[in-house]
């Protein structure tokens, strides 16, 4: 005998293809979420090594900053050293011309002047003293221009006083010392 099937065959049918359907659904929907899963996974391992890559980088930064800091304090030392030296060399280089001074101010003194005082301001030297006339003085200022130690001098103060029955003038003289380089 034949078999016939009296069911209703669509209703049959329709139902496996729902099955289908829905297995078809869930199969994609299980993919979905494992390339969406897989995707994170990705992007946080990408995250993960710029992150590290960033920490690194930090780091190194860090490290590049403290010796940039270390070469401005060398530099800073560097740069105060070489200014005490350059002082010192022109302590060194300046300690002999205050002797040639002097001396070139004997030499250079005519008589009946006598020197009271004698101060030195940086490269300026203020004199006082005394002399018999205004043309020792005079006589005086002309020996200074000659000489090879000293130069300019500048008559700012002359006063004449009468003492023990003598006149004297008291004057002060400012000259300046020639620089060591120029000599």
């Amino acid at each position: 005998m034949a078999r016939i099937n009296l069911l209703p065959w669509r209703k049959e049918r329709r139902r496996e293809r729902k099955q289908q359907f829905l297995l078809n659904a869930g199969i994609a929907a299980a993919y979905a979420v494992a390339a969406i899963g897989l995707m994170h996974v990705v992007y946080q391992n990408i995250i993960d090594y710029q992150t590290a890559r960033n920490g690194y980088l930090e780091s190194e930064i860090k490290k590049l900053d403290k010796t940039i800091a270390e070469i401005r304090d060398l530099e800073k030392e560097k740069q105060r050293l070489t200014d005490r030296m350059r002082a010192i060399e022109t302590l060194q280089t300046s300690r002999p011309i205050i002797v040639h001074i002097f001396d070139e101010l004997v030499s250079t003194l005519p008589e009946g002047i006598s020197l009271t005082e004698i101060t030195q301001s940086s490269s300026e030297i203020t004199i006082n003293g005394i002399a018999e006339s205004n043309a020792r003085i005079s006589n005086f200022m002309r020996n200074v221009e000659a000489s090879k130690w000293v130069k300019k001098p500048q008559l700012n103060i002359i006063e004449t006083k009468d003492e023990k029955g003598r006149r004297l003038n008291n004057f002060t003289l400012i000259i300046e010392q020639i620089s060591a380089q120029r000599l």
